[in-house]
């Protein structure tokens, strides 16, 4: 398995983390009781961040869940990446989940499409990074990070011709959102709207 090489907080949250944590020994040093607060913040970063480590079920032609969380939708849609109708499965992450994505499949990244996004009301405007994968069954699957409306906070450390290992850590949404799924249309999903799902362990559907 090629797993992202950090221990179980991810990397992107080293520094924040370290800030949080000075900030805190700081504020211990001169305000004694009334640090409680910066601990706090220190340990909501620290669940922000957590990334442990996952195991691939070896089941063939399975497409894993890119992320923790809820299922959200499970219905037929089109894929404006791939510029075809789909199966959709999205998955909810709230800021209690891990918010570290993996890859749901092998294959290669044909296209990344990033889009910023800007403040609006529905969340087909916010911040969007999509990856179309040709998988190697010879199917397509993208994968699509969904950030909030606040700000940016899309990470993805993966481009176009890179190849994936399923289970692989390829980005992180921070505090939340969702990534959507698009599928051939034929794929038999094994989840339904209310399931809670794991990264890298739970399968969303088989091709």
């Amino acid at each position: 398995m090629n797993n992202y090489p950090h221990p179980v907080i991810a990397r992107e949250g080293w520094p924040v983390l370290g800030i949080a944590v000075v900030f805190a020994l700081a504020v211990s040093a001169v305000a004694g009781a009334w640090s409680l607060l910066f601990w706090l913040i220190a340990l909501a970063v620290l669940q922000a961040f957590r990334d442990p480590a996952r195991q691939a079920p070896q089941k063939p032609n399975t497409v894993l869940s890119p992320a923790d969380g809820r299922v959200v939708v499970v219905e037929k849609a089109r894929d404006p990446y791939a510029g075809r109708d789909a199966l959709k499965i999205s998955v909810f992450m709230s800021i209690f989940n891990v918010h570290s994505n993996r890859a749901p499949v092998d294959g290669r990244v044909q296209a990344l499409q990033y889009f910023p996004g800007k403040a609006a009301e529905t969340s087909s405007e916010n911040e969007r990074n999509a990856l179309v994968i040709a998988a190697d069954n010879g199917q397509t699957v993208t994968c699509v990070q969904v950030a909030g409306m606040l700000a940016r906070r899309i990470l993805c450390s993966v481009k176009a011709g890179d190849v994936l290992e399923r289970g692989q850590r390829y980005g992180f949404v921070r505090f939340g959102s969702r990534v959507d799924v698009y599928l051939p249309l034929l794929a038999m999903p094994k989840v339904s709207v209310g399931d809670k799902v794991s990264a890298t362990e739970t399968i969303l559907a088989e091709l």
